[in-house]
């Protein structure tokens, strides 16, 4: 009678069986494809960009200073409220001022009143001068007595010109303090969004030396994205050429807009030199804020909804560009006309079709994986510009 096979040894088998299957399998398959990568024409997007990132700041905002020393005496905003132009949002306790303002006023009403006594002075001296004259020439009065008339009138007139003189600078210093007083109001010098409030009420302000900051004002309907560029990367870039950049809060969500300026003078970090790129971005919608961080891409060249091959399966050669392609067992080299080369694709404007298979490049091969995933390596298509 026959023993019994152990079930173990039965499932050793069956396994063993498929490996071998499996392995003749991919040796049969691999070399009827000669291990090619295949991949197709394909309609895409493809652009040659530098690469970079920015952080965005307003372009136009002002620090609201106190020009003058006191306690704060109210604040009438708060921070991320929108004022108008010449609004009023702060005020500094006026007493002082108002006080040297009422002096000033009494000083000069006084020194008005003075110089209007003179003044009737000076009338009731002429009269006597002409009086004297009159007397001197019938010999009624001595000369000395016509002299002192003559000098008295002389001196009242130089008293008057003083008087004047005084009440200008009276009237000068008024206004000077008037204009302090003034400043004992903070009115918004330009429309915005209140960005900070450096102060609060009850906090006395010392501007002897300098203006406090009280606020900062920013106007958020326009941006400006500064970008720092390194000097190999420089002279890529020119005034109006085309700028897309995402925050890193919303990585996929992209905006247009055009290079500005490039400023002249560098930032020297650790032996790089760097120079800033500015770019002015339209934020009506305000969803862009101060010191957001942004990937940021100057596009030199781009097309959209043209026909791209992998890289790896173009040759370019000094007859021109070839692409790879299937013949059966074989590879052929097909003529292509070229338009964008990017790092990873090729835009073919003509030569092949839409569906031709091209190679890639083998299995074994460090660019297989980049050949393989190509539907999704290409720049990916962006929505309608919105240029600034």
């Amino acid at each position: 009678m026959l023993k019994r096979i152990p079930v173990s040894l039965i499932a050793l088998i069956l396994v063993i069986g498929l490996v071998g299957w499996g392995v003749h399998y991919w040796l049969i398959s691999g070399s009827d494809e000669k291990g090619w990568l295949i991949q197709y024409a394909e309609i895409g997007s493809i652009e040659n960009h530098v690469a970079s990132t920015g952080t965005l700041e307003p372009k136009n905002y002002v620090d609201v200073g106190a020009q003058v020393s006191g306690q704060v005496k109210v604040i009438h905003v708060e921070e991320g409220d929108v004022v108008e132009k010449g609004q009023l949002v702060a005020e500094i306790d006026a007493s002082v001022f108002e006080t040297k303002v009422a002096n000033a006023e009494a000083s000069l009403e006084n020194k008005r009143a003075g110089l209007q006594q003179q003044l009737a002075e000076l009338e009731l001296e002429e009269l006597r001068l002409r009086r004297n004259e009159g007397l001197f020439t019938h010999q009624a009065i001595s000369e000395d007595t016509l002299v002192q008339s003559r000098t008295g009138v002389k001196i009242l007139k130089a008293k008057i010109e003083a008087t004047r003189a005084q009440i200008k600078a009276d009237e000068a210093s008024l206004a000077g303090d008037k204009v302090s007083l003034g400043y004992t109001s903070l009115f918004a010098p330009i429309s915005g969004t209140v960005a900070s409030i450096s102060v609060r009420e009850g906090q006395t302000l010392n501007a002897t030396n300098s203006a406090p900051v009280v606020m900062k004002i920013s106007d958020l309907s326009v941006m400006t994205l500064r970008v720092e560029v390194s000097e190999a990367d420089i002279p890529k870039l020119e005034k109006g050429m085309d700028v897309r950049f995402a925050t890193l809060g919303q990585p996929d969500k992209y905006r247009w807009s055009t290079l500005a300026k490039i400023l002249p003078t560098p930032n020297v970090v650790n032996d790089v030199v760097l120079y800033q790129v500015l770019v002015d971005v339209d934020n009506k919608d305000h969803s862009l804020m101060e010191a957001m961080s942004t990937q940021v891409f100057f596009v030199e060249e781009s097309a959209q909804d043209v026909l791209l091959v992998p890289l790896a399966a173009v040759r370019r050669t000094p007859r021109g560009a070839f692409a790879r392609v299937p013949a059966g067992n074989e590879e052929e080299r097909v003529k292509v006309e070229l338009g964008i080369v990017s790092r990873t694709h090729a835009q073919i404007r003509a030569g092949l079709e839409l569906g031709d298979a091209v190679i890639a490049g083998s299995e074994q091969s460090s660019g297989g994986e980049q050949a393989r995933t190509f539907g999704n390596t290409s720049t990916p298509r962006i929505g309608g510009r919105r240029g600034f």
